[in-house]
């Protein structure tokens, strides 16, 4: 399977909100589309979010007296309200809700600050869970609600991220059944619960294992194959049991075992017996 190279969208130039910009009077103007590019994060610190849900004890009305840099993260501010901290967020969320001293806040207004703050630290998340492989949206979703995410945060995340065609569970399925035939061929049926495992829906996961061709028997025979050479050492009827019960096992129907192992061993297979091994 190709590997994605993910990358996490950053404002570039003038253009990227600065401390100055949130303590003036007049909030910075948002970036257009045009003015962001693809980078990777400076550091892994500047890469790692913290996780889980803000804290309702944060949410409070009042006028926004001082907006100082994270001493750790200079992507990242600590806006204080009437000469008190009130919370973290990072430049981009505090230029987009037009963040700047003198601004009078209410409740509400904090609340979707830190709700834009949580839905942005879900998206970091998914991105470095991302980086590894491709992923299913609802593989995504587990990862993020694990983490403590509410499910605004990650449904905004995954919204966010479709929006970039990071996720895609068309795409992601037919890689994930180009990878099993390059790599572990297998039989349809445990293609499709695979994918279901990962949370694609039962259409998309069908209608990529029919993209294949649906002619199973080539992989499953040169599969038995290559099996076969660890059964030599046992009687005929022993190698028949362990290599359809070993090719069952990897999702092949009765109707592709039998002419595999006609095929691989000769003989009628009509009521063979499966055996463990």
């Amino acid at each position: 399977m190709t590997r994605r190279r993910l990358c996490w969208v950053v404002p570039r130039g003038r253009n990227a909100p600065t401390l100055d910009d949130l303590n003036n009077d007049e909030p910075a103007p948002l970036c257009p589309d045009e003015s962001y590019h693809r980078a990777p994060p400076r550091n892994r610190r500047a890469a790692v979010w913290h996780t889980g849900r803000m804290d309702d004890a944060n949410i409070r009305s009042g006028r926004i007296t001082e907006i100082t840099g994270q001493a750790h993260d200079p992507e990242r501010v600590n806006v204080f309200i009437d000469g008190a901290f009130a919370f973290g967020t990072g430049k981009l969320v505090a230029a987009a809700h037009g963040l700047s001293v003198g601004r009078e806040l209410s409740e509400a207004d904090v609340a979707q600050v830190l709700a834009a703050e949580e839905a942005e630290r879900a998206t970091q998340a998914a991105l470095q869970f991302l980086a590894y492989r491709p992923r299913a949206r609802q593989e995504v979703r587990r990862r993020l609600r694990r983490r403590g995410f509410s499910d605004a945060a990650a449904d905004a995340a995954i919204a966010k991220l479709e929006g970039w065609r990071y996720l895609d569970d068309a795409e992601f399925a037919r890689l994930w059944v180009e990878n099993r035939e390059e790599h572990q061929p297998r039989g349809r049926r445990l293609l499709e619960s695979e994918l279901r495992a990962k949370g694609v829906d039962a259409e998309v996961a069908r209608q990529a294992v029919d993209a294949t061709g649906g002619d199973e028997l080539p992989a499953a025979l040169d599969l038995a194959r290559k099996r076969l050479a660890s059964l030599r050492g046992l009687d005929e009827a022993t190698q028949r049991r362990r290599l359809a019960s070993f090719l069952q096992r990897r999702g092949y129907g009765w109707d592709v075992v039998r002419p595999v192992l006609a095929a691989a061993l000769g003989g009628d297979d009509d009521e063979l017996p499966l055996d463990e091994e």
